[in-house]
Order: C-alpha cells, then sequence, then structure tokens
C-alpha cells in the first residue's frame, strides 16, 4: 500500500483529479447500475461536467453549500461528482426526512442551491419542499429570495417539474439551464485543494439536534480509496450497496470506495428480499453489503436456495455468502472519523472480539471520560481519535468547541485497548440508538412524542435486537385526555419522523411505575431492563 507521511496515497487528492483517473482506467466500464438506467464512468464524467458548468452559470463556485436529495442511484453519483468538482460542499439529505426534517437541514446547513429529484416511491418531495419551505409555493420564479430559508438561492429538480420556482435538470446535453464553457470549468477544477471542506453530512448525536460534520476533498478520497483496497475490491467487481449515500459509511464506504477501484455500483429503491435476491442474482453481484438485518430475511425467503449466488465472492451479509467466500470484518467508526478508525492488517489474527486497529494515518487512546487523564492499556475508558480522517469541525459550532487543542476527538465510545493497540467496544457513554446501522437521538423522537395530543411524558431508549442491533422502542405516558394506541401514535410520528426513527415497540406506563433517578430524571438503563429486551 502507498503511503505518504503516514497517510494512504492513491496518487491523487481532489475529487477533480480523483474523476480524471477513473475515467483514464475505467471510462468504459459500468460505473452504477439502478433497474434499466445503467451509467458508465465515462458518462457520468460527461454529465457531472454538464450539470457543473450550469451550476457556475448560476453563480455557484468553491464553499458554495449545495444540498443534495436523491436515491442511491445514477442522479447521486452525477450530482455529487458535479457538485464536488467544483469546489462546492455538497450537504446529502436523508431521502426520509419529512418536511419538518427537510426543513431544518437546509436551514442549518445554510443550503444555498438545492439539487433534487421530484420524487422516490412514494415520496413527493416538490409537494414536501412547498410545505418546508414557506413562501415557495408562491415564488413568481426561480430566483428564491425567501425569508424562511433566506440563503437559499436556487432548486433544481434532476428530472420533470411544472413547478415554477424550480429549474429542471437532464442528462441531455442540448437540454437544461445555461452553461459555461468547458475550459472555465477545467479552470475551476485545477483549483480545487486538498484541503477544501467538500462535504457536510449530516448525523444524530445524543443531543436532540443533528450534527453537520465537515470532511475536506483529501479525507474522503484519501480514505475511501484505502477502504477500498483493503476491502480487495478490483475493477471486475460489481458492488449490491444499498447502504444510503447520505449517510458516511454509504458515501465513504459504499460508494467512493468500490468506484475509486473500477468497481460497478449496483443499486435499489427498496429493499424486499425476493425482488433483492433477484436483483443480486440477475447482475452476478460479487461483493453484497446491507443492513445488518438484510441478509437474515433473505436466507428465510422461499426463493433463497433457487437462486444462484455463485458470482459472489465476498461481504457483510453472511446469510447469504456461497461456501467459500470471503466474510469481511466489521470495525468501528462514525461521521466524525469519515466512517471507520479502526482496520484488521491483513497478515495478522486479530482477537476474539476486538474490531481492529488504528487505521494508517490515525491514533486512538483511551481517557478517563471524567478527568480525562490517559488510562493504561486494558482498563475501560473513553476512546479518543485523532489523524487525518478526523472532522474539521462542525458547521455553526467553532473548532474549539468539538476538537480538543492537540487534534483529538472524544468519541463517546466506552472502549478498551491491549498493549498491541487492538479496540474492544464496550457500548456508548451516551445513550444513542444505533437501528440497522443508522443512529437514532432519543431527545428528538421524545421531543417528536410529546407534540401529540394525549401524550403526558415519553421515553425512548434502544432494545437489543437480533436483526437490527437496537429497536427503537418508547414508554409512554398518557394523559387520558384523548384514546391512544400504539397503532396511532406510530400514524402520526410517521408525519413527522423518518420513518426508522419511529418507534417499533410502544409501552403504556402509569407515571409512578417509570423508574426514576434520585435527581427526578427517568433512569434510562433500568427503563431497558424492565422494558425487557424486543418481542
Amino acid at each position: 500500500m502507498t503511503v505518504r507521511g503516514g497517510i494512504p496515497d492513491p496518487g491523487y487528492d481532489t475529487f477533480p483529479a480523483m474523476l480524471r483517473h477513473l475515467c483514464e482506467r475505467f471510462g468504459a466500464r459500468e460505473c452504477v447500475v439502478i433497474g434499466d438506467d445503467r451509467l458508465r464512468f465515462a458518462e457520468a464524467d460527461a454529465a457531472s461536467a454538464r450539470l457543473a458548468r450550469r451550476l457556475l452559470a448560476s453563480g455557484v463556485g468553491k464553499g458554495t453549500r449545495v444540498g443534495l436529495l436523491a436515491p442511491n442511484g445514477p442522479d447521486f453519483v452525477i450530482g455529487m461528482l458535479a457538485v464536488c468538482r467544483l469546489g462546492a460542499i455538497l450537504v446529502p439529505i436523508n431521502t426520509f426526512f419529512q418536511a419538518d426534517e427537510l426543513a431544518w437541514t437546509l436551514r442549518h446547513a445554510d443550503v444555498q442551491t438545492l439539487l433534487t429529484v421530484p420524487r422516490l416511491l412514494s415520496h413527493d418531495y416538490l409537494a414536501r419542499l412547498e410545505e418546508a419551505v414557506p413562501g415557495l409555493r408562491s415564488a413568481a420564479g426561480p430566483d428564491l429570495l425567501l425569508p424562511s430559508m433566506p440563503y437559499l438561492r436556487q432548486i433544481r429538480v434532476l428530472g420533470e417539474s411544472d413547478r415554477r420556482w424550480c429549474r429542471t435538470e437532464t442528462r441531455a446535453e442540448d437540454a437544461g439551464s445555461p452553461m459555461v464553457d468547458a475550459d472555465l470549468l477545467d479552470a475551476i477544477e485545477a483549483r480545487v485543494c486538498t484541503s477544501d471542506e467538500a462535504l457536510i453530512i449530516y448525523t444524530s448525536g445524543s443531543t436532540a439536534e443533528p450534527k453537520g460534520i465537515v470532511h475536506t476533498q483529501g479525507a474522503l478520497v484519501r480514505h475511501a480509496w484505502w477502504l477500498g483496497r483493503e476491502h480487495g475490491f478490483v475493477p471486475e467487481d460489481r458492488v449490491f450497496t444499498p447502504n444510503a449515500f447520505f449517510f458516511i459509511g454509504g458515501f465513504v464506504f459504499s460508494l467512493l470506495a468500490p468506484m475509486q477501484m473500477g468497481a460497478c455500483l449496483i443499486c435499489e429503491e427498496r429493499f424486499e428480499p425476493g425482488e433483492t435476491l433477484a436483483r443480486i442474482e440477475r447482475e452476478r453481484a460479487t461483493i453484497v453489503t446491507g443492513w445488518p438485518h438484510y441478509g437474515p430475511a433473505m436466507a428465510r425467503h422461499e426463493s433463497f436456495l433457487r437462486r444462484d449466488l455463485s458470482a459472489v465472492r465476498a461481504g457483510y451479509l453472511f446469510e447469504i455468502l456461497p461456501p467459500g467466500a470471503v466474510r469481511f470484518h466489521y470495525s468501528l467508526g462514525m461521521t466524525e472519523t469519515c466512517g471507520s478508525h479502526c482496520f484488521w492488517p491483513p497478515e495478522r489474527e486479530l482477537p476474539a472480539g476486538s474490531l481492529g486497529v488504528a487505521v494508517p494515518g490515525v491514533e486512538h487512546d483511551v481517557i478517563d471520560p471524567e478527568s480525562g487523564a490517559a488510562l493504561p492499556p486494558g482498563e475501560p475508558g473513553e476512546l479518543r481519535v485523532r489523524g487525518y480522517t478526523v472532522m474539521q469541525g462542525m458547521y455553526g459550532r467553532t473548532r474549539e468547541e468539538v476538537l480538543e487543542p492537540d487534534g483529538w476527538y472524544r468519541t463517546g465510545d466506552r472502549v478498551t485497548l491491549d498493549e498491541n493497540g487492538h479496540v474492544y467496544f464496550h457500548g456508548r457513554l451516551g445513550d444513542l440508538i444505533k437501528t440497522g446501522g443508522a443512529n437514532v437521538s432519543p431527545q428528538e423522537v421524545e421531543r417528536a412524542l410529546a407534540e401529540l395530543q394525549g401524550v403526558l411524558e415519553a421515553h425512548v431508549v434502544g432494545l437489543p435486537d437480533a436483526e437490527r442491533g437496537q429497536l427503537v422502542a418508547a414508554a409512554v405516558v398518557l394523559d387520558g385526555s384523548v384514546p391512544l394506541e400504539a397503532d396511532e401514535l406510530r400514524s402520526e410520528l410517521r408525519a413527522k419522523l423518518a420513518a426508522y426513527k419511529v418507534p417499533k415497540r410502544f409501552d403504556f406506563f402509569a407515571k409512578q411505575d417509570l423508574p426514576y433517578k434520585a435527581t427526578g430524571k427517568i433512569d434510562k438503563r433500568a427503563l431497558v431492563e424492565r422494558m425487557g429486551g424486543s418481542r
């Protein structure tokens, strides 16, 4: 592996340079597939260049924050490449977001330009935007000046639209808005630097509001390249990659890592075990990834034993891997560290229970979470991470608020490190819920529940679950003003929250039956025990 100054080095460190490299080596190969929509590397380059030239003509440039609301597939890839090759800052937006969540993200990130598909499955994004952005529906034209969203200047729809408040874009060269000359794009790309901020990506923290994590061009490109090399991706691979690109794991590992190795991404709009099995078979997938519950669901499907999955050579969905296929190792990572900050050296056999050692260019240490004092090997404490993959900061917060003066980031993970640097994970110091690979803030769900008529009190916890890791569960106290049942609560929350945040289980309590601490706060650890796990 090539390493420069302790940091993985693919020979380029920006998105424009990465794209030139990919086109030179893999231009004729398929880059991304979803259904019948197939895009080659050279086509992705050409389509993203046209979109980039149109964005330049509208005033987008280095540092402009551009939102992208699109599912995994060609639209996301083209939009991502167009933004990042300009040196603009990409803000991927969760496609499950309801109007309130969408509005919060657009406002918090100060999005200036939004690229969006018109719809996905049952999601009508144009109607949802009109609900999210007051004044948008009555806007006279596509040049926006709205007090409700003061930085938003334009919305561009990747497809068809009849709304007068947006512009439409297609992949065709002779359609769409005005664009600058190609030589200006070349000059712009030559000024993109490894240190330029390239991404604001949101994650749920242990507080109610999500955090906008900022990463640079160099960190994203280099770390994703290293992950692709470490996993052994090759140009002949066809990677089934359903992990959402708007999450850091999906963006870095599922999108950028295989792409930099010249592999093809196989995407889907929704997971249905039988349809997904057919897709993996039809596309001759060689690598299968996905949320933890995907494997068991497909293995239980009645068509599983009839499927020819012999092309699969490796992956994380262990239950459907054919004999002899390589099982990828799970590691520890987070949005703030550009995904995985642990890995498993191929020449080293990891001890049982370990999630690996620090990746090249990254350091680990363990401290007492209260005093901040360094702890010796084998003693549990809070993990700190430092290195090139660590975020530049959180959008809207000073660097001093989130990073220590010497560059360490306190992860909130409770771990031990042995004498050889192997990491053993023991849980979160906070109460963040991780369900099916997604992070859920209990406080955000509690706040949504508290707004519902008839709810006196609500406490949200993560219960152990064999398939999803944790299950979002709510302990609810009703005030008796209206009759409420679990299905009614679930239905009302779906209008406020992304589906994965809506509790899968509701338990109803009398207030006096809830466990409280002496301080008057709910004892969530005791509440988890009282609720007794998933059922």
